[in-house]
């Protein structure tokens, strides 16, 4: 089991790291969840039954792991990065600094709102935006079907624009 496990260590810590890395851009708490993350699988892992794609199952773990260091560490919500997520904040490197300040602006004002969906909604965002899952493996994880993790992303897109909209009168 041991060797079993290295190897799969080996194999998706640089996914679940990065994974990780979008949700925190802290390289150091990155790791720091990633080994738990791992830590978590190791001791779990006569459980896993294979119903689900390996990534599937650690980045749910890694998902949980993360969720209970945000409660754990609630002042540190804002560390999460938020560029990733699409139609919200343009392309990177701004040309001028009102436009770097008013994307800053913009990646806040979505952050918040994603922290602010019912739980289900934002399970399917992270996982979509962050883990760049498909529906498929976002069903898996969640234990819904493939056609309700799409339909659950649309809305929470929608609700995520719609108070995007109403905090910028747009």
């Amino acid at each position: 089991m041991k060797q079993e496990f290295e190897t799969l260590y080996k194999e998706y810590f640089p996914r679940i790291y990065a994974f990780l890395y979008k949700l925190t851009e802290s390289r150091d708490l990155a790791e720091e969840l990633t080994q738990e993350t791992f830590y978590q699988a190791f001791i779990s892992f006569h459980r896993f039954r294979g119903d689900s794609d390996v990534f599937t199952w650690l980045a749910s773990i890694g998902k949980h792991t993360y969720y209970r260091h945000l409660r754990k560490n609630r002042h540190q919500v804002d560390s999460m990065d938020t560029e990733l997520l699409p139609e919200g904040c343009g392309d990177g490197a701004a040309e001028h600094p009102a436009e770097t300040v008013e994307k800053h602006l913009m990646a806040e004002s979505i952050r918040r709102t994603l922290l602010s969906l019912p739980k289900k909604y934002q399970d399917v965002a992270i996982l979509r935006l962050y883990a760049e899952m498909s529906y498929a493996q976002i069903g898996d994880a969640l234990h819904i079907s493939e056609n309700s993790a799409r339909v659950i992303y649309y809305r929470a897109k929608k609700m995520m624009m719609e108070a995007i909209q109403d905090e910028y009168d747009m």
